[in-house]
């Protein structure tokens, strides 16, 4: 297609033989991926928040400590977890500060013992895929049995800060192209990968309207918790707009006027917004003991690195990493598309999410069928655990499989996710 011929221009190095550590016996292929064993890490919990606009919806005065204590509390609530049999949190968020901080005190006000501990990560715009990772990695390796993953992000109260680096180090190409505005990469791939407006306007009026139907399907609501922040009930994502139409996306001006080809507007990138979510997960042995309904399993994760200027593109080398590392190599194309049912890529920017799905060869029917971050936003902390949740629920209601997440990294990096649905009939 278009850009294939473009994508030339940039090709990582093959992916090198992977590694296999010696504790661990990784599943090759859709059969032992579905096999069901005692040491399986499982999810026995995953609910999010609704997600609020930016500065002017309805967390636009909430921190990230009061969103997380509200979803900590209504989560103890509803999953009915005593809380003291948690070994491990693990909060993926980016941009307040003192963040663990923050996160242990949000945990402790909402009744979790101080003998519980709690971590947290920033990874980007992959930080809620990383919270679940690193539970997962330490029930795996039998450091804990039970875990919560939960990420959170204010961009109402702290929108991304500017890098800073001294002059020496942004004398550096790719340095300097690492800590420049997420707009500037988005222009980079639409320019350099010859990805036009007209294409961007139509993926993008194709996330607004999935996502507008589901809203008034009500689709969003099995994922959603109810939680109540100063004296108001939170339920419904306020940042997706109704009526959107594509003539309209057309008239939209350009985002980045300073940057050629200028083709990214308000209305074909993600939007920024606020939100959290929660993951409960251990093995299934001890969800089966402990009568704790299992709603999927962890697979596994990757993560890659790419060329910063072009970040956006990186969902194309992690989603084909990922499945190398489990025996579904896409070259085996009956296997690649039988096994995968849902494909959750976070729309950043219209310009990358064209890209990667033109490169994937992926039928869009499959990718983010609800809509994607250009309509729901993109809580830069919280969408890697947003697509999981997301994900796990689309599954639920079409009695499919297998769920792929992806997410491109500012600075250049790009992460993957397979979970399995556990709630087949």
């Amino acid at each position: 297609m278009y850009l294939r011929q473009a994508s030339r221009l940039l090709r990582p190095a093959p992916i090198p033989s992977l590694r296999r550590a010696a504790s661990t016996t990784r599943p090759q292929g859709l059969a032992q991926i579905l096999q069901k064993n005692p040491d399986d890490v499982v999810i026995t919990y995953a609910k999010r928040t609704a997600i609020g606009r930016a500065f002017k919806g309805q967390y636009k005065d909430i921190p990230v400590d009061e969103l997380l204590h509200a979803l900590f509390k209504a989560a103890l609530a509803d999953s009915k977890l005593d809380p003291s049999k948690i070994d491990d949190i693990c909060v993926g968020t980016c941009h307040p500060p003192s963040p663990l901080y923050i996160s242990r005190a949000a945990a402790l006000a909402a009744g979790i013992p101080p003998e519980v501990p709690i971590s947290t990560v920033n990874r980007l715009c992959s930080s809620g895929l990383m919270a679940v990772r690193n539970i997962a990695h330490h029930i795996k390796a039998g450091e804990a049995l039970i875990g919560v993953a939960a990420a959170a992000e204010s961009m109402s109260n702290n929108p991304r800060p500017t890098p800073e680096v001294v002059d020496h180090i942004s004398g550096h190409p790719h340095a300097n192209d690492c800590i420049q505005p997420m707009g500037w990469t988005s222009e980079r791939v639409a320019d350099d990968f010859n990805v036009p407006r007209e294409k961007q306007d139509e993926i993008a009026f194709l996330s607004h309207t999935r996502a507008s139907e589901a809203v008034s399907k009500g689709i969003f609501s099995e994922e959603i918790i109810p939680i109540e922040l100063r004296g108001q009930i939170a339920t419904i994502d306020d940042t997706v707009r109704p009526g959107v139409t594509l003539e309209k996306l057309k008239t939209l001006k350009p985002a980045f006027p300073q940057w050629e080809p200028s083709t990214t507007t308000a209305g074909n990138a993600s939007g920024i917004g606020d939100g959290a979510g929660l993951c409960i997960l251990t093995t299934r042995e001890n969800a089966e003991k402990e009568g704790m309904p299992i709603l999927g399993k962890w697979v596994g994760s990757s993560v890659v690195g790419v060329p910063p200027r072009y970040m956006g593109i990186s969902p194309a080398y992690a989603i084909p990493k990922l499945l190398q590392q489990y025996g579904l190599n896409k070259e085996e194309v009956d296997i690649y598309e039988a096994s995968i049912a849902i494909l959750c890529i976070n729309e950043a920017f219209a310009s990358q999410f064209v890209y990667c799905v033109d490169e994937l060869g992926i039928p869009i029917e499959k990718i983010n069928p609800n809509g994607g971050a250009i309509a729901i936003s993109h809580p830069v902390g919280m969408t890697g655990i947003r697509q999981i949740i997301t994900g796990l629920a689309e599954l639920r209601r079409r009695n499919e499989r297998v769920l792929c997440t992806s997410m491109c990294i500012g600075s250049g990096m790009g992460a993957a996710s397979i979970v399995v649905n556990e709630t087949l009939s």
